[in-house]
C-alpha cells in the first residue's frame, strides 16, 4: 500500500466514528479520499454553494459560523469534521460558512461515498445523522447505559417480569376449605382474596397453619376471618428488587403484584427470588438484614465498590445503578431502625423516618455522607416521648456512620432536634420555606423537598407533599428563587463549546461532573416538579411527569438523555478508579475522554444550559 495511504488509514482509525469502521471498510474508502489545503484565514465553504465532500480536519483548525456571520458556531481541530449539514441537505448545500483560522490540511469524504457507509453502517449514521440533542439520543438507545439483562438479572427487572402465572383467586365470603381445595389443585401456596373483583386480602399456607390448625378453627370459617387483609403491594412496574427490599423489610413471604388501576397481576413469592439469576446486590440486602451490629451492616456496606464496578461493567443504565446502591442504603437504615427499636422498645407513638438528597431520589452512586429526619406522629409530646424518639435517632445515625455513611456536615439528620418534629411542626417549616424564600429557606427546600421515607407510617408524610403540591405552583417568587438558586450549578461549557476547567488545587485542569453535569439536571428536575405538582423525587419520574405540565416533549427527552449520557460516563471514570485503587471522585480530565464522549458530553452539556436559559427566561423574578 502506498505510504500516504498508509498514513491516512492509520490517522481515520484513531478518530471517531471512523474508527467504528471494519477494516475493509476503511481500506475501500482509502482511494477515494482526496486532500486540500487552505491558507489562513480562506473561506473553504461558503453558504449556499454546492458542497461534495466531508471534510475532516487533518492538521490546522476551522471555525464556522452562521449564515448571517454574527455567531460563531464551532472551533474544530485534528480529527473533527465539517460540512455535515450539507451532507445531510437534499440539494447538498452549504449551511453555514467554514473559515480556516490557520494553515490547515484536510481529508475529503466524497458525498456519494459518505451516503453509502450511512446505509452499511449503523454506528457511523447514528453519528452524523443527529446533531446535538437528537445525537445524544441515538448514542444512548444504541448502547450507552442500556442494562445487560443477561448479567444484571433481579436488580434490573421489572416486578412483574417474576410473575410466573396468572392470580388465583377465591371470592370473599369462600369457606377455608374451599381455599385450601383451590390451592392444592393449582399447587400453590397462596389465594388472592376478592371483593366485587378488588383486592380484599390474600390467604397463605402460614395463615392456614397459624389461624387455622393451630386454633382448631372449623373449617367453614369464611376465609375474611383469618386472610391478611389489605395486603402490601408493589407496582409491576417496580424494580424487582424493591420487591426484594419490600419483603425482606416486612417480613412476608407472599407480595401480590398490581398495576395503576388496581388490578392484581399475581403474586411474587420468595421462591420466584430465588429462582431469578442471583446478583450480589441481591444478596447484600438479604445479608443486611441479617446482620445484628454495626460492624456486620459495615462489611457489607463497604462491598458497594465493587458492586458498582459489577453494574457498570454489566452494561447498567445510570437510572438502575442508582436504584440499586440506594437500595443498599436503604437496607442499611431500616436494619439499624429495627435493631434500635428492638433495644429501645416499640415506638409510643407512630414515626417516619424519612431520607433526602440522593439516597431519596435514588441516585446514589457510592457511600457518601447522610441526610435524613424524623416526622413524628401529632400525639407525641416532648415530655414523655422526647427521650425515645432522641435515643432512636442517635442510635441510627451513629450506626450509619459506623457503616461508612457519614454524619452529614451540615447536621442535617434526625440527630439534630430541630429535625426530629412532629408532622405539626414540619408543615409550619415547608409553609415558611415556600412563602419566605430567602437564602437559607431554598437551601433547605433543596434538600428537604427530595424527601422519602424508608421506615415507619408512610401516611405521615402526605401532609407534607400536600403543602409542597398545593403552595409551591402558585408562588411564583418561591418558584423564582429556587430557578435563581437552581442557575448558579451550570455545566463546564465554554462559549466555543470547549470545556471550562478548574484551574486551581487538588483537581487543577479537570471538570467536575457532578456538580457541573449531574447536579443542574436534578435541580431542573426539582423546579419541574415543585412547578407541576409533581410528588415524585426520582430525577427521570419527575423530568417524566413533567412532560405537558412545565417541560415540553422534545425538552423532556433531552434531559433525560443528557442525564443519563453525563450520569453513566460519571460511572465509567468512577468504575476505571476503583480498578485502579484508587477512591472514586467526580473530577474528570478531557484527555481521558474519547472524541466520541467529548462530542456527546457537549452535546448533553449543551442541552442543560438551553434548558436553563428557557427556565431563566420564564421566571425574571429569579
Amino acid at each position: 500500500m502506498d505510504i500516504e495511504l498508509i498514513e491516512i488509514r492509520d490517522f481515520l482509525v484513531q478518530h471517531h466514528p471512523f474508527d467504528l469502521l471494519p477494516d475493509e471498510a476503511i481500506e475501500r474508502l482509502l482511494s477515494h479520499i482526496e486532500s486540500s489545503y487552505s491558507r489562513r484565514d480562506q473561506v473553504i465553504l461558503e453558504v449556499g454553494q454546492p458542497c461534495e465532500h466531508l471534510y475532516i480536519v487533518r492538521t490546522g483548525s476551522v471555525e464556522t459560523r452562521s449564515p448571517d456571520d454574527d455567531q460563531i458556531l464551532a472551533r474544530l481541530s485534528t480529527g473533527e469534521c465539517f460540512g455535515v449539514h450539507a451532507m445531510l441537505n437534499p440539494d447538498k448545500k452549504v449551511v453555514n460558512r467554514a473559515t480556516a483560522l490557520e494553515d490547515s490540511l484536510f481529508y475529503m469524504l466524497p458525498a456519494e461515498l459518505f451516503e453509502n457507509l450511512r446505509r452499511t453502517y449503523k454506528q457511523f449514521a447514528y453519528f452524523f445523522a443527529p446533531l446535538g440533542a437528537d445525537r445524544l439520543r441515538d448514542a444512548h438507545a444504541h448502547g450507552a447505559g442500556a442494562d445487560s439483562t443477561d448479567q444484571i438479572g433481579l436488580i434490573s427487572s421489572k416486578a412483574e417480569d417474576l410473575v410466573k402465572r396468572a392470580p388465583v383467586v377465591v371470592e370473599s365470603g369462600a369457606s377455608v376449605r374451599s381455599a385450601a381445595q383451590v390451592m392444592r389443585e393449582a399447587n400453590i401456596s397462596s389465594v388472592i382474596v376478592c371483593d366485587n373483583k378488588r383486592l380484599a386480602g390474600i390467604l397463605t399456607e402460614r395463615d392456614l397453619r397459624n389461624r387455622v390448625v393451630a386454633d382448631a378453627l372449623p373449617v367453614d370459617t369464611p376465609v375474611d376471618e383469618i386472610m391478611t387483609p389489605n395486603p402490601i403491594t408493589l407496582d409491576a412496574q417496580a424494580l424487582a428488587i424493591d420487591a426484594l427490599m419490600m419483603m425482606t423489610q416486612n417480613n412476608i413471604r407472599h407480595l401480590p403484584i398490581t398495576r395503576e388501576d388496581g388490578q392484581v397481576v399475581g403474586v411474587i413469592t420468595n421462591s420466584s427470588l430465588v429462582q431469578q439469576q442471583s446478583t450480589s446486590a441481591v444478596y447484600m440486602v438479604g445479608d443486611i438484614h441479617k446482620r445484628d451490629t454495626f460492624e456486620g451492616i459495615a462489611q457489607v456496606v463497604q462491598r458497594i465498590p465493587q458492586l458498582l464496578s459489577t453494574l457498570v461493567e454489566g452494561g447498567a443504565s445510570a437510572h438502575t445503578v442508582g436504584h440499586v446502591i440506594s437500595s443498599i442504603a436503604d437496607a442499611a437504615t431500616t436494619r439499624l431502625l429495627k435493631l434500635g427499636e428492638d433495644k429501645f422498645g416499640p415506638p409510643p407513638v407512630p414515626y417516619l423516618f424519612c431520607v433526602s438528597g440522593s439516597q431519596a431520589r435514588h441516585e446514589q452512586t457510592s457511600v457518601g455522607d447522610q441526610d435524613n429526619c424524623m416526622v413524628i406522629d401529632d400525639a407525641y409530646d416532648e415530655v414523655q416521648h422526647g427521650e425515645y424518639f432522641k435515643q432512636l435517632a442517635n442510635y441510627v445515625n451513629d450506626g450509619l456512620n459506623a457503616c461508612h455513611y457519614i454524619y452529614c456536615p451540615g447536621d442535617i439528620m434526625a440527630r439534630t432536634d430541630e429535625w426530629r418534629q412532629p408532622v405539626s411542626k414540619w408543615k409550619e417549616y415547608f409553609t415558611k420555606w415556600i412563602e419566605l424564600p430567602e437564602p437559607k429557606a431554598l437551601m433547605l427546600s433543596s434538600i428537604f423537598f427530595d424527601l422519602r421515607g424508608v421506615w415507619g407510617d408512610m401516611n405521615l408524610l402526605e401532609p407534607l407533599q400536600e403543602i409542597i403540591t398545593e403552595k409551591a405552583p402558585k408562588n411564583r417568587l418561591f418558584i423564582g428563587h429556587m430557578v435563581g438558586n437552581a442557575l448558579t450549578h451550570t455545566p463546564p461549557l465554554g462559549f466555543f463549546k470547549n470545556f471550562v476547567l478548574i484551574h486551581d488545587g487538588e483537581h487543577n485542569d479537570t471538570f467536575d461532573m457532578k456538580h457541573s453535569g449531574v447536579v443542574p439536571i436534578v435541580d431542573i428536575a426539582r423546579i419541574v416538579a415543585l412547578e407541576g405538582g409533581i410528588i415524585a423525587a426520582n430525577t427521570f419520574d419527575r423530568l417524566k411527569a413533567g412532560e405537558g405540565k412545565v417541560l415540553s416533549s422534545s425538552g423532556r427527552r433531552d434531559l433525560l438523555d443528557a442525564y443519563e449520557f453525563i450520569a453513566t460516563t460519571r460511572l465509567q471514570h468512577q468504575v476505571k478508579q476503583i480498578l485502579r485503587g484508587e477512591a472514586p471522585d467526580n473530577f474528570m480530565k478531557p484527555e481521558e475522554l474519547s472524541h466520541f464522549e467529548r462530542n456527546h458530553l457537549r452535546d448533553a452539556f449543551s442541552v442543560i444550559k438551553t434548558i436553563q436559559g428557557a427556565l431563566a427566561n420564564a421566571h425574571p423574578t429569579s
